[in-house]
């Protein structure tokens, strides 16, 4: 009995001993946590999608704390009133950004892009980037394996069973950027949601040469240039075979979607265009230094 006593007794003391060096250790290297970072992780939405440039949002609500501005610290994710509340409490002004959405950049549907081979491998992406050039002859467009789609946290994106490229639900989009940095292909890009949520793109990001781009997909862009001398912003280049929009220049006036020959230009959200009456389109005359002022001014 008495061994069974001292057993205890001696687990006892070891443990109250263990107990009070643990107490000892934890208030000497105890850190101090601003309380600001708790009361800004509670407004934070707690997707941690990176879209911020952090880790998760906790990493966030600690930058912003002890960042002395809050230059270049924004969540993609917050409304501007939850970017004023956060202001608030760091009493740093917030960077006040424009709204974004996430746009795909590839026309090439199953009709526009015919396949010439059969991938069977891993449901990847990535990995279908980097074992072959996909299912079609095309270098440069969706693999249509949605690895955008898992990437997104915010069910904004899906894959369209009949044309096997992804569709983004601007309702949704936060502009995170995860579906951009999961697309081995860079085809998706955040732009500008602008007035109405309107948008003019390039739909291909093909930089090989016209007839090879041609023959790939039917929608592809070829190079032309037509799109580059009807805009009256010089909003577009041609770089590599490739037209591209400015979104920062685009006045959206979709004088180049008419140009494209090979239709490869959008124009998201836009009402359909009137057709002139024959009266009108005589009475029509081309566009002079003054029009293009005035259709600035306009717009």
């Amino acid at each position: 009995m008495s061994f069974l006593l001292t057993a205890v007794l001696v687990l006892g003391l070891t443990g109250l001993l263990l107990g009070l060096v643990l107490y000892a250790v934890s208030r000497k290297f105890k850190v101090e946590e601003d309380p600001r970072v708790g009361q800004i992780t509670e407004l934070l939405p707690g997707a941690n999608c990176g879209g911020c440039g952090f880790p998760g949002c906790a990493a966030f609500a600690e930058a912003c704390v002890k960042s002395e501005s809050m230059d270049g610290i924004k969540c993609s994710v917050c409304k501007s009133e939850v970017m004023q509340q956060i202001a608030a409490i760091t009493g740093h002004a917030v960077e006040v950004g424009v709204a974004k959405v996430a746009v795909v950049r590839c026309a090439g549907s199953c009709a526009n892009r015919p396949r010439i081979n059969l991938y069977d491998g891993a449901k990847s992406c990535a990995a279908a980037a980097l074992m072959n050039g996909g299912e079609t002859g095309c270098f440069f467009g969706c693999l249509g394996c949605g690895d955008c789609v898992r990437a997104c946290k915010f069910d904004a994106i899906h894959m369209n069973p009949e044309t096997g490229i992804p569709v983004v639900e601007q309702d949704k989009c936060t502009a995170c950027g995860a579906c951009a940095k999961a697309c081995p292909r860079m085809i998706i890009e955040l732009r500008n949601k602008n007035k109405l949520d309107r948008r003019v793109f390039v739909s291909c990001v093909n930089k090989d040469k016209g007839p090879v781009a041609k023959k790939a997909c039917s929608v592809a862009c070829i190079g032309c240039g037509k799109c580059v001398k009807a805009c009256p912003f010089e909003a577009i280049t041609l770089d590599s075979n490739l037209a591209y929009i400015d979104f920062e220049k685009c006045r959206l006036c979709r004088k180049c979607v008419d140009e494209c020959p090979q239709h490869t230009i959008q124009a998201v959200n836009f009402p359909p265009k009137k057709m002139a009456s024959p009266s009108e389109s005589q009475q029509q005359v081309p566009a002079s230094e003054n029009s293009v002022e005035q259709l600035k001014a306009e717009i």
